[in-house]
């Protein structure tokens, strides 16, 4: 784990991944993105369904809050820019969107599996991923009609063109709030047996859009939740061995590394289950991990230090809040330099820390099979 631990951070691998089994392949010509995930992705939906995120959110690369759970770009964001694509629009958020080219059906606090009310009071949003699914159906139906009914240019001009769906990239980043859920009400061994269902109904998702016409799809696993910060934020002194050398939470990660290990398995039997389909898995576990264990020679901060909030002793004041601490007003407010963190807020990542696992993922080093994203439309 160590050396390849070194070699993703370095970037040696994505050298020589590069050098070797797509060379040969044209650039794939994605006409949209079609994005289902939850925070980690979303760009704006829970914005435009509930309450707005409000500033210092988004204010380090859009200069205002931008319906996303970070200070800048999120991972889809950089998917975006790779393929030569316009920023994603959240499917919830009509006003001033443009969906010619994608929409993102992503918000905040969604699950793969659909939450009941023991669970809303954990903040899980009620769009979960069959809902999400629903959503896409109706929206492809719907601008399928209303650009088959346009008769000047200029309204089809923000519309999806029919073709488009199939030539479509399809992403997925969703699973976390399962297992976050699942460490509340469950133990390990009950959310262990509740894995296959998770995955079951992922690659039902994934299924349904390949009824709709989709054909590339580009599924990542799930990050190691145990190194975010907010998992120590009511425990500032664990019990020896809770935690591992960088501050982690190992029961978690293991937790984490066994959905993965679920995932990967569900996505390969899927792959003969949809014959047409490319399908690559992402480990962006691996490329995250990479980086909170090599923060020293990124010349990173602590990973478990947060950027925006105030978290003093057991003291919490979250990022964009107000809260009165000891008879004086707080505010949770930003760190001066961003950049050099991992956490933004204790359970979203830095603008800095999505790029590096951008950087890390979209050029194959991390896939399977190991091919870039711009080449991830020719079946392997």
């Amino acid at each position: 784990m160590e050396f390849w631990r070194v070699l993703v951070a370095s970037g040696v691998l994505a050298s020589w991944i590069l050098s070797v089994g797509s060379a040969d392949l044209p650039v794939c010509q994605f006409p949209a993105i079609y994005n289902f995930g939850d925070s980690n992705s979303d760009t704006g939906g829970i914005s435009a369904a509930f309450e707005p995120i409000r500033a210092p959110y988004g204010v380090g690369f859009f200069h205002k809050p931008a319906g996303r759970d970070s200070d800048g770009r999120l991972i889809i964001d950089f998917i975006a820019e790779r393929v030569k694509l316009p920023y994603l629009h959240a499917y919830l958020n009509s006003l001033g969107a443009n969906f010619r080219h994608g929409a993102n059906f992503a918000t905040g606090g969604s699950t793969i599996r659909r939450p009941n009310e023991t669970i809303y009071e954990y903040g899980i949003s009620p769009f979960s991923l069959d809902m999400q699914i629903v959503q896409f159906e109706q929206f492809k139906a719907r601008t399928l009609e209303l650009y088959n009914q346009a008769k000047d240019p200029s309204e089809k001009a923000k519309l999806p063109r029919p073709e488009d769906f199939a030539k479509a990239l399809y992403t997925f980043d969703i699973g976390q709030n399962d297992l976050s859920v699942g460490f509340r009400k469950m133990n390990f061994d009950q959310l262990r047996a509740a894995m296959p269902d998770i995955t079951n109904q992922l690659a039902s998702a994934v299924q349904h859009i390949y009824k709709q016409g989709g054909r590339t799809f580009w599924i990542h696993n799930t990050g190691p939740i145990g190194c975010l910060p907010v998992n120590l934020f009511y425990n500032l002194h664990p019990d020896p061995g809770y935690v591992d050398q960088y501050g982690c939470v190992k029961g978690q990660n293991d937790m984490a590394m066994e959905f993965n290990r679920q995932l990967k398995e569900r996505i390969i039997k899927l792959r003969t289950e949809l014959p047409e389909a490319s399908i690559v898995h992402v480990d962006v576990y691996t490329a995250k991990y990479s980086m909170i264990s090599n923060t020293k020679n990124l010349g990173m901060a602590d990973p478990l230090k947060v950027c925006c909030g105030y978290h003093v002793n057991y003291d919490h004041v979250w990022c964009g809040n107000k809260a009165t601490v000891n008879n004086t007003e707080v505010y949770g407010a930003s760190c001066k330099n961003p950049s050099l963190f991992i956490s933004w807020d204790g359970v979203h990542y830095t603008e800095a820390a999505n790029k590096f696992v951008a950087d890390h993922t979209l050029n194959g080093t991390l896939s399977d099979p190991p091919i870039p994203i711009t080449q991830a439309c020719h079946k392997q």
